[in-house]
């Protein structure tokens, strides 16, 4: 075959897969409208994917600001990113597994003529969100998400200072969301956007830990055969207060934290050996350590947490006729504000007990000062038949942390100075009783 042959077949393939990539993106860019329906963030899928659209790569056109919805790119389908991220192991834990690539298929050629898998550079920052289009809310305390766009629709949801979210669309002053689970609408004012968002996120976020089992037991020390200190759930992400651990620094954090008692027949040699595997996370205001075996590590946003209005209580039975609703909206209020140690002023700051003792005294109802207190002061309830309004201890060995319970698996309460006033599953860490107030 001469060689103006051979060139037009080679112009004729290149021109034929240049049409095959311009369709699929032409025909993604067509059904952005169904796209935008699905759940982009929060979905089930590694927290390590932080993934940018590529549309504008594959079409060649330049990013529009005014465009009210992006397109979502194909790399974002939980499917395609849960295949390629590991499978579950036999003990329901989830193996590691390395980041999906974003140039995943790109080749290079190497010295002896052979493909090789190009190199792919990750990216410098990711978050614990899947999105194409970046909000941050900016805020005092919190924002409304609301079924639909209307502020007085049902409140479906909410986002305090600094929570991330996927922006579908934004249409006559609201913004169509979806934050970890829950989708809704927002004021678009109360939004940081776009480059701008990206810029918020690499300065809010902070470093966390998801567990990737049901639950995990944390340690007084960096062992196996180190006494547990509490255990921790799935259905709550924890700060990192420190990721990689050193002989020098664990002398010092036993020097300062640790009673002689509890190192009685650990191996210390063994446990300098193995510090690698090992990191130190914060559990309110107490620190434990857990095995990075069983965790997953994210820079995260905080997201919309799920609200519903009208609820019962776990037995069935309605609990507004009781006031606990009205304790509950009250608390509310309070989502966001400040946790000072030793404070009682909703407003102003407060620690845990000091929110319990301050939201029931509004109500007429006289709380002890101390969240040990508190547990000795309420009649104990057995888990699964909590009822709003109940309060919930926790710690290690003795009660150190009370929260309210809102319903629906939640609670509210004075967490740390990092988030503050916040809510949290009921259940993210192991309840040491749960008392009864009313």
């Amino acid at each position: 075959m001469d060689k103006g042959k051979i060139m037009t077949l080679a112009g004729v393939a290149v021109a034929s897969a240049f049409v095959v990539v311009l369709g699929h993106a032409v025909s993604t860019q067509g059904n952005s409208a169904a796209l935008n329906e699905e759940p982009i963030a929060g979905l089930v899928v590694p927290f390590n994917q932080f993934c940018d659209s590529k549309m504008p790569e594959l079409t060649g056109e330049a990013e529009n600001d005014d465009q009210d919805v992006v397109a979502v790119s194909s790399q974002n389908q939980p499917e395609q990113a849960a295949q390629e991220a590991g499978k579950p192991a036999a003990n329901g834990t989830v193996e590691n597994a390395a980041p999906v690539s974003q140039t995943a298929g790109e080749t290079t050629l190497s010295s002896d003529g052979a493909k090789a898998p190009a190199a792919t550079k990750a990216p410098e920052f990711k978050l614990n969100l899947v999105y194409d289009r970046l909000g941050v809310a900016k805020v005092k305390n919190y924002l409304n998400v609301r079924k639909k766009p209307s502020e007085s629709s049902e409140i479906v949801g909410k986002m305090t200072n600094n929570s991330g979210c996927h922006i579908y669309s934004i249409k006559k002053g609201w913004a169509k969301i979806v934050s970890g689970k829950v989708h809704g609408y927002v004021k678009a004012e109360y939004l940081i956007t776009d480059k701008e968002a990206e810029a918020k996120a690499k300065e809010v976020a902070t470093r966390r830990i998801t567990v990737t089992t049901e639950t995990l037991n944390v340690r007084y020390l960096p062992s196996i055969d180190a006494n547990v200190y509490d255990q921790i759930s799935a259905d709550e992400d924890y700060r990192v207060a420190k990721e990689n651990l050193n002989r020098e620094w664990l002398d010092q954090y036993i020097a300062k934290n640790v009673k002689k008692s509890q190192l009685k027949g650990l191996d210390m040699n063994s446990i300098y050996a193995d510090l690698g595997n090992w990191s130190l996370i914060s559990i309110d205001n107490e620190k434990a350590f857990i095995s990075k075996d069983f965790v997953e590590f994210t820079n995260n946003l905080n997201r919309a947490v799920t609200i519903k209005q009208n609820q019962s209580g776990s037995d069935g039975s309605s609990d507004s006729s009781s006031g606990a609703y009205s304790i509950v909206n009250y608390a509310m209020q309070f989502l966001g504000n400040r946790y000072v140690y030793g404070g009682t002023s909703l407003t102003n700051g407060t620690d845990c007990s000091g929110f319990t003792m301050g939201v029931y005294r509004h109500f007429g109802y006289s709380l002890p000062r101390t969240s040990g207190a508190q547990a000795a002061a309420t009649r104990s309830v057995s888990p699964g038949s909590e009822r709003v309004g109940d309060l919930f201890f926790y710690g290690s060995g003795s009660v150190s942390h009370v929260a309210l319970y809102i319903g629906n698996g939640q609670i509210i309460h004075a967490s740390n100075h990092r988030d503050g006033i916040k809510i949290s599953s009921a259940y993210y860490r192991k309840p040491i009783k749960i008392g009864r107030v009313m």
